[in-house]
């Protein structure tokens, strides 16, 4: 789904200071000579009083915000402008849009939510990891724990309380109009909806209740005694001694549905009711309908080997097949996956294989936004280099997860890379100047094909950089 989901956990680790920090608007860009590039200063910090390892960007690398702490009290700096004094803030982040910020905080025995310098209401605890903003921005929604009970908070408004809250189970629809979770009271699990109460069951499974995309449908799996399935819409599916884990998905166009299930020793994958051919296995998250909703992909185990299943058409075995790497290009044509051969990994494209490589990098492997390109980093004798459309790019010590990005037309690929301790970004081959690091969270932003920008540290300092890509 597409929310914002804050991951930043915060150790209560204490350090003498306080953060004294502040913006520089009014520094000029300071040019680079090889690239044309242009930094710009976006806040500068006491060295000594800021925890650089909170530092986060917001996803279109506009904002920064981290944490500083001073005589056993924590304070979030957002853009240098501090918040008052907390004796913990447990987690933090920027709203998808950038413009918002969000917190949980403690003091004395009391937690709440701080949305945009604003406090909450006080409850007993805030669920670690709850804290998600609606798609649109415009909410948040994090469960709490008081008087021995937990319950949802949307916006200002408290939910129905239980004796748990499924963890992670918390989502908003795609249209930020509606909110599920997985909730229990004695000894049964529901999936409330709205505010409403599903039938009652043992459990309810992982990672579910999951919305359509058009936020019309829900879904999610369920048990009794020994029986697991899929309630689609308050309707039960057939009863299976299993469903697979992070399975379960809508189709684009919220018509369909599909997930892994298994009777006996053997494992399918169900849409819209029909079950496909047995296997041993079907990969976790790995049922994939295409973007026109027209095709469907899975992971599947056969004996010792694991294959990739395309419309009902099986590709070749392989030892493995690397986790989050199956897809689906933009137009639904093509479809890339990694897969290990021994010890080594290559990238299969339309059923072409690749090189081989000592690994492929997590995540990495993209199309560009036409379909036509492919993208991915690999590792070879211990340093890592971008393959485009087979052609290897520049040995680095690293790259970095998250950064691999094509530009809007697709005609140029960026990304940042390890060179001797510190990191650079590569455009089109070009390389910038050198940083200590990049920010957590933010991105490689193409703002046209020919320039973009990233947010980079150097020090204690955080700088705007924007990059004119050569040769575009």
């Amino acid at each position: 789904m597409h929310v914002t989901r804050f991951s930043v956990a915060i150790a209560v680790a204490l350090l003498a200071a306080v953060a004294v920090s502040y913006i520089a608007p009014g520094v000029a860009p300071s040019p680079s000579a090889e690239t044309g590039a242009s930094e710009r200063l976006i806040v500068e910090a006491d060295a000594s009083w800021w925890m650089p390892w909170s530092l986060m960007g917001s996803a279109d690398s506009g904002r920064v915000v981290y944490l500083a702490q001073h005589e056993n009290k924590q304070f979030l700096v957002v853009d240098g402008v501090e918040s008052r004094g907390y004796d913990t803030i447990q987690t933090f982040g920027f709203s998808p849009d950038g413009e918002r910020v969000a917190c949980a905080a403690r003091v004395g025995d009391e937690c709440f939510v701080v949305l945009d310098g604003v406090e909450g209401e006080r409850y007993d605890g805030i669920g670690a990891e709850s804290l998600i903003f609606s798609p649109d921005s415009s909410r948040v929604t994090y469960v709490a724990h008081w008087g021995g009970e937990y319950l949802v908070v949307v916006g200002e408004e408290e939910g129905e309380r239980y004796e748990s809250i499924g963890a992670n189970t918390l989502v908003f629809s795609p249209d930020s109009q509606r909110v599920a979770y997985a909730a229990r009271s004695g000894n049964k699990w529901f999936a409330v909806i709205d505010g409403q109460r599903g039938a009652p069951y043992d459990g309810i499974g992982a990672g579910t209740p999951v919305f359509s995309p058009d936020s019309t449908r829900v879904a999610y799996g369920a048990g009794l005694g020994d029986e697991r399935f899929v309630v689609v819409d308050g309707e039960e599916g057939k009863h299976y001694h299993g469903i697979g884990a992070e399975t379960l998905v809508f189709s684009p166009d919220s018509a369909h549905v599909a997930y892994g299930a298994g009777m006996g020793e053997e494992r399918f994958v169900v849409v819209d009711g029909e079950e496909g051919p047995p296997y041993d296995g079907i990969g976790t998250g790995t049922v994939t309908f295409s973007p026109d909703s027209t095709r469907l992909a899975y992971v599947a185990q056969r004996g010792g080997e694991w294959l990739v299943v395309v419309d009902g058409e099986e590709g070749k075995g392989y030892d493995r097949i690397g986790a989050d790497t199956l897809r689906f290009s933009p137009d639904g044509q093509r479809v890339a996956y990694a897969a290990q051969v021994g010890r080594e990994w290559l990238v299969v494209v339309d059923g072409e294989e690749g090189r081989l490589y000592d690994a492929i990098g997590p995540g990495t492997l993209m199309f560009s936004p036409d379909g036509q390109r492919v993208a991915y980093a690999a590792e070879a004798a211990d340093k890592w280099l971008v393959v485009v459309d087979g052609e290897e790019g520049r040995l680095y010590d690293d790259i970095a997860p998250g950064t691999l990005a094509f530009s809007p037309d697709g005609g140029q690929v960026a990304y940042a890379a390890l060179s001797g301790g510190r990191w650079l970004v590569v455009a089109d081959g070009a390389e910038s100047e050198r940083y200590d690091s990049l920010v957590t969270g933010s991105r490689i932003v193409f703002d046209s094909p020919d320039s973009l920008r990233f947010l980079a540290v150097t020090g204690n300092r955080v700088y705007m950089v924007e990059h004119e890509v050569p040769g575009s």
